[in-house]
């Protein structure tokens, strides 16, 4: 494969071996968790998979929401600790300030008793090899709760956007309008939305069923039919019939990309980088009988697609390999009549539900991806069958990845003609901003390939 090694798979070989982190309390491993994002680049989707599963199951919930709760206020946090340290704690005693970090979230932002809060994070330190740290741990966190009026005083003086300049400065040039919003909406925990399978039930016989189970939800005018808002997220094993594939968790933003593409019976259809797979099952909801591929770099991340498939008791052939070397996993002349590309993005778009992109993410990255999705683009294009139908989409709200990447596109491709959706009057791109109570940030671009 050409691309590189992906974070996820990083994370996954280098995690700590759980021999070694199985007596780790739920802060000890936030902490460390916290460290590597910050320090090493490495996520939470990839970490908190492996690291949950050395917590009780009833911890789980705990350690996620420090984990991403800490990435979404991650610069309040810091300057509070900047106000209460005389100097920063750098090298081998990074991993004391991640443990300040749990500290204060949950003084902060959890209905944690404030003595055991501190009292939790101080026996903490033991577990990661800094005792001779408890006392300043200890100190520093009584003095926050000693002069946390003052503290808060000084530290929210001014509205902090919570994100990286780069990406604030980037947003106020693609949106001078609309930034603040986009920046409010993406530090704002995500509302749960559900696809309904419409094969088995209605979206409004499930919303009856979902009553009968004590859950509250709605479905929400201009979104796609099969879309259910939760007003509280809930496990899926709370879900009816989760198991049996009558629902599956997609945003609702997400959902237009299957019926924007409108796959037909007897197609051969490809979703390209299609893991984690509610994309491809949707796809085949639409078009039982069509042919689809899905296709991943990630072989470890294919995985959710097969076990997605196998819920829904559908089939498609899962295939590993690089979008941007079709001959590498395709035969000659075979040619698809649909193609969706899910592009490789900023992901800047589902920031609300991975905010740890924010401090993963460098501004060096969007040219990058840029000229990766400029790739994929190109080589699947050759795969398309003259009156094919390309649909573009990116969870990104940054035009560079979007709009200009389409516009870019059909400059360069005479035979690749536009296509106007949600109505509108001129062919072109739409895009979706993230909105509070809303779907996420999405960019979808359909194209038709000419005679």
């Amino acid at each position: 494969m050409k691309h590189a090694k992906s974070a996820a798979t990083a994370a996954t070989a280098s995690a700590p071996h759980k021999k070694r982190t199985a007596a780790l309390s739920t802060r000890a491993l936030a902490a460390q968790i916290l460290l590597q994002v910050l320090d090493q680049g490495k996520s939470l989707s990839a970490l908190l998979p492996e690291a949950a599963a050395q917590v009780k199951p009833q911890d789980q919930p705990l350690l996620q929401e420090i984990c991403f709760g800490i990435c979404r206020v991650l610069p309040r946090l810091e300057r509070i600790i900047a106000l209460l340290l005389s100097k920063p704690l750098k090298g081998k005693t990074r991993i004391v300030h991640c443990l300040l970090l749990v500290g204060l979230y949950q003084l902060l932002y959890l209905r944690i008793p404030p003595h055991a809060a501190v009292d939790e994070v101080v026996n903490a330190a033991a577990a990661l090899k800094s005792d001779g740290f408890r006392s300043l741990l200890n100190g520093v966190l009584r003095r926050f709760l000693r002069e946390q009026e003052s503290i808060l005083a000084t530290v929210d003086k001014h509205w902090q956007t919570l994100h990286p300049e780069w990406l604030v400065n980037q947003l106020k040039k693609d949106y001078p309008q609309q930034w603040r919003q986009i920046v409010e909406a993406n530090n704002q925990k995500p509302p749960m939305w559900l696809r309904v399978n419409q094969q088995y039930c209605s979206s409004e016989a499930y919303l009856a069923l979902l009553a009968q189970h004590g859950i509250a939800a709605q479905a929400v005018a201009d979104q796609p039919d099969c879309a259910i808002r939760l007003q509280s997220a809930v496990s899926v094993n709370q879900l009816p019939h989760f198991a049996q594939g009558w629902v599956t968790v997609q945003d609702c933003h997400a959902q237009w990309a299957g019926l924007l593409l409108e796959p037909q019976n007897g197609e051969l259809i490809l979703d390209a980088c299609a893991a984690p797979g509610g994309k491809t099952t949707h796809i085949l909801q639409l078009a039982p009988q069509a042919d689809v591929i899905a296709l991943d770099v990630e072989a470890a991340r294919l995985q959710r697609v097969k076990e997605n498939l196998q819920r829904l008791n559908q089939q498609a052939q899962v295939i590993c390999g690089d979008a941007a070397q079709p001959q590498q996993w395709l035969a000659d002349g075979v040619m698809f009549d649909r193609i969706l590309l899910d592009a490789p993005c900023s992901a800047t778009g589902v920031i609300r539900r991975h905010p740890d992109i924010k401090w993963l993410r460098q501004e060096q990255d969007i040219a990058a991806l840029s000229a990766l999705q400029q790739q994929i683009l190109t080589a699947l294009w050759t795969r398309l069958k003259s009156g094919g139908t390309l649909l573009y989409a990116t969870c990104s709200v940054l035009k560079q990845e979007n709009q200009r990447q389409i516009d870019d596109f059909v400059a360069q491709h005479a035979d690749a003609e536009p296509v106007a959706i949600f109505g509108q009057q001129h062919a072109g791109g739409k895009q979706f901003l993230p909105e509070e109570q809303g779907g996420d940030g999405f960019f979808y671009a359909k194209l038709i390939k000419r005679a």
